[in-house]
């Protein structure tokens, strides 16, 4: 609803604006800016959330003992808080990328083409839907399975030495 809201008000909001200061012009907002900012502006809420909650599930004792070695903000940030923020963020983030990549696909709402859309037009023209839709869900596959053993790599590495819990 917001990528549609940015898109077809964002024109409109402007057309607005442009006609109350006098302008003869007018602008069309791109479909690539209006997908990109609203994917930007709502997953970058989930990241920064995400990131904030790995932060705050750092002991304070760790900040204290940086403070106490005479580290500063950044250099204490850098070898401490860092390090393990992304232990604890990682499997957040993982989420959140997964669903991003996905969203992607909502973008056609608005025009833009991207892949379901070309397969659509491509499955509507050739009368074959299957094949072309299988195509781009083999493609999302992939992105998904590639992005998912980069993290899980990424997760082992900074989660050597926990301890795991066997549910």
């Amino acid at each position: 609803v917001l990528m549609l809201l940015v898109f077809y008000g964002g024109t409109i909001g402007v057309n607005a604006l442009l006609e109350m200061a006098g302008s003869e012009a007018t602008l069309d907002l791109n479909p690539f800016f209006a997908g990109v900012f609203t994917l930007g502006f709502i997953y970058g809420a989930y990241m920064t959330e995400t990131f904030r909650g790995a932060i705050m599930a750092i002991p304070r004792g760790q900040f204290e003992a940086a403070a106490a070695f005479g580290m500063g903000p950044r250099q204490a940030f850098l070898r401490i808080t860092a390090p393990q923020m992304v232990r604890y963020a990682l499997p957040g983030f993982t989420n959140n990328w997964l669903v991003l990549i996905k969203s992607t696909a909502l973008v056609s709402l608005i025009g833009l083409q991207e892949m379901t859309y070309l397969a659509k037009q491509a499955s509507a023209a050739t009368r074959s839907p299957f094949a072309y839709l299988l195509f781009a869900g083999g493609l999302f596959l992939i992105f998904t399975w590639v992005s998912l053993a980069v993290l899980r790599k990424l997760n082992a590495r900074y989660s050597l030495g926990t301890k795991r819990i066997a549910f």
